[in-house]
């Protein structure tokens, strides 16, 4: 795609700070980072999110994260790792090429994780039946 702007940074068009490839994964630091570190995986071939990625494509982006999430940590130096991927703009994401976030965390970073909502009285039951409805639909 001629407009995808992670497409124009894996056909060298816009720079960016490399710090992985392989045949399918590019790798970079995120211009805009949580912390120092905070690397983007790609795919390569443009998919926008997870809903249109195949499968391959997928298992081979989460084999680079986990080959460079100990590195990035130890590297860093961090705490800890967030990895994280957001698919659709609800969810946060701002570019519409698929990409996953490695992000190296400090115990004294001051960044807070999203809080968590309790179910009501039997809703996680509706929910799950709810989810296993739709996985059968397939």
């Amino acid at each position: 795609m001629n407009d995808c702007l992670f497409c124009n940074i894996v056909k060298g068009a816009i720079p960016c700070e490399k710090i992985y490839e392989d045949e399918r994964v590019f790798g970079f630091l995120y211009i805009h980072p949580i912390n120092r570190g905070h690397t983007l995986l790609i795919p390569k071939k443009h998919a926008e999110s997870i809903y249109n990625m195949p499968r391959k494509d997928f298992q081979e982006l989460m084999g680079a994260v986990h080959v460079l999430a100990p590195h990035i940590k130890k590297a860093m130096k961090a705490d800890g790792i967030n990895i994280g991927m957001n698919n659709d703009r609800a969810a946060g994401q701002l570019v519409f090429h698929a990409h996953i976030h490695i992000i190296p965390r400090f115990a004294d970073d001051g960044h807070r994780h999203w809080h968590g909502t309790p179910y009501k009285e039997g809703e996680i039951k509706s929910v799950g039946e709810t989810v296993r409805k739709t996985l059968k639909e397939n």
